[in-house]
């Protein structure tokens, strides 16, 4: 077997980086557009909403406070956390409060205008996690989580684990006080039905991905390293 050069392994994961960083902004842009629908929040960021409503942060510094939350769940469940979870930690909160500087598009109040972008916004968020997920260098916080129950209920989707999930989310978001409405009820229901089709189509099953740890990542520099030196 041909050992791989220092060179090369950095290659490759700095190329899985970029494919991980591409799709985390479009799910951060997929989210940007959910809030932007204006019709009630999906539970994470109904979530997310209600912590920067109880305490002096933005929507971005809740939504990087509640992955390092989930991290540490994910770590419990004996989830790998790589690279991508890290990246997602932390990109997701600073795209969406980008986003929501650049304030385009505008917030909508037409009904029809409102659930168009709340669909968009549930398709554009499932492509941006089949890319990140595709790196292969782990998942984020939220979907380790969702993949670690999909595991342990083999039996239901991954769809089916997404609905359950983000109903437990969207009781401890109303706790905090977040606004509930149609679009929020829209997304628990609608958003893992999308998720499976949307995964259906690309063929992908994120259940079956062999995602890489930080060690993992950094024995294959190390050995890399050591290789180059032979």
């Amino acid at each position: 077997m041909e050992r791989e050069t220092f060179g090369k392994v950095l290659a490759n994961r700095l190329s899985r980086m970029v494919l991980a960083c591409a799709g985390l902004m479009l799910f951060a842009f997929g989210g940007y557009l959910q809030l932007q629908a204006n019709i009630g929040l999906a539970s994470w960021s109904s979530l997310n909403q209600g912590l920067a409503l109880r305490f002096p942060i933005s929507y971005g510094t809740a939504s990087i406070l509640v992955s390092v939350a989930v991290i540490v769940v994910d770590l419990l469940m004996k989830e790998p956390i790589g690279l991508g979870t890290l990246l997602d930690a932390f990109l997701v909160g600073w795209g969406t409060d980008l986003f929501l500087r650049m304030g385009f598009p505008m917030l909508e109040d037409a009904m029809a205008l409102q659930l168009l972008l709340l669909f968009l916004g549930m398709v554009i968020l499932c492509a941006g996690q089949y890319l990140y997920m595709r790196a292969g260098l782990s998942c984020g916080p939220r979907d380790a989580l969702m993949v670690g129950l999909g595991k342990r209920f083999p039996k239901l989707s991954i769809g089916t684990m997404n609905i359950i999930i983000t109903v437990v989310v969207l009781l401890c978001a109303m706790a905090l006080g977040s606004r509930v409405g149609v679009g929020t009820v829209v997304c628990i229901f609608g958003s893992g039905a999308v998720m499976d089709a949307v995964f259906k189509l690309l063929r992908f099953e994120p259940r079956s991905v062999e995602h890489e740890g930080l060690m993992q990542t950094f024995r294959a520099l190390i050995s890399a390293v050591g290789n180059e030196r032979e």
